[in-house]
């Protein structure tokens, strides 16, 4: 008995002097980083090496303007989230597009939207203030309810879409409600309209084929659609709500 009690106290002794791996312990990866998503509004890492910069900060209007200094009261910011409210029947509504304060010519812009149930917005790039509405000479892409807004919408008048110009391929738009992220490519006369990580289309600015689709348009009776060579980035209040978020830009 006396022997065996030694023995299996020298088992014991021998393996409380074993060293013991504490919760810090990294000695699989000594050299293993944990990398943190980056919060709502914020630019990762390697987003700002990139040379990405945050155009809506989650908390200020800093950097944007009404288009031509309009009067508005539409747009506001919700828990990190930049909200144009819903026009409002019998109310007092002073409408108008948000507007970057710098101009951009080429560049990519990314941006997260919803839009609600009917609604209908979208995002120009290459605005010019010389007209009365940013339209008139910015390209548009559509952010809409594809479908359940009224009346007759066209596939150039569905999300994704150069509006009322070039139709978008097959798509993965999230529902009413829900976020998609979007991307706008802007490179010289190039353009590309991205949709939840996939190219929708791409034209000219310019080009035969782009003058030939324009000039049998609405955008015929617009002299200035489209020739402008560096502009405003224009977020646009259609009278219907609409959510955007995470708004960044790289200058090209």
């Amino acid at each position: 008995m006396t022997s065996r009690f030694l023995l299996l106290a020298g088992i014991v002794i021998l393996m409380s002097c074993q060293p013991k791996k504490t919760e810090t312990d990294t000695s699989a990866d000594s050299t293993a980083v944990v990398v943190s998503e980056p919060g709502l509004n914020q630019l990762s890492e390697q987003q700002k090496a990139e040379g990405w910069v945050a155009l809506f900060d989650g908390q200020t209007m800093n950097g944007w303007h009404f288009y031509k200094k309009k009067e508005n009261d539409s747009w506001e910011i919700v828990d990190g989230v930049l909200h144009c409210k819903p026009f409002v029947d019998g109310g007092t509504n002073k409408r108008a597009d948000l507007t970057t304060n710098e101009q951009y010519e080429n560049f990519e812009l990314l941006f997260d939207w919803k839009i609600s149930a009917q609604g209908n917005s979208g995002v120009m790039f290459r605005v010019s203030e010389e007209f009365d509405e940013p339209y008139a000479s910015g390209p548009e892409y559509q952010v809409v309810d594809d479908i359940g807004y009224p009346g007759d919408q066209k596939d150039v008048h569905l999300s994704g879409a150069n509006y009322a110009m070039q139709a978008t391929g097959p798509k993965k738009l999230n529902p009413t409600g829900e976020w998609n992220t979007s991307k706008i490519v802007v490179n010289g006369n190039h353009v590309e309209h991205w949709l939840n990580g996939d190219k929708m289309l791409e034209y000219e600015l310019g080009s035969p084929e782009w003058k030939k689709v324009r000039d049998a348009s609405k955008w015929k009776d617009f002299p200035g659609y489209g020739l402008t060579k560096k502009g405003y980035i224009d977020f646009q209040d259609h009278g219907n709500e609409v959510w955007f978020r995470n708004i960044f830009v790289k200058v090209l």
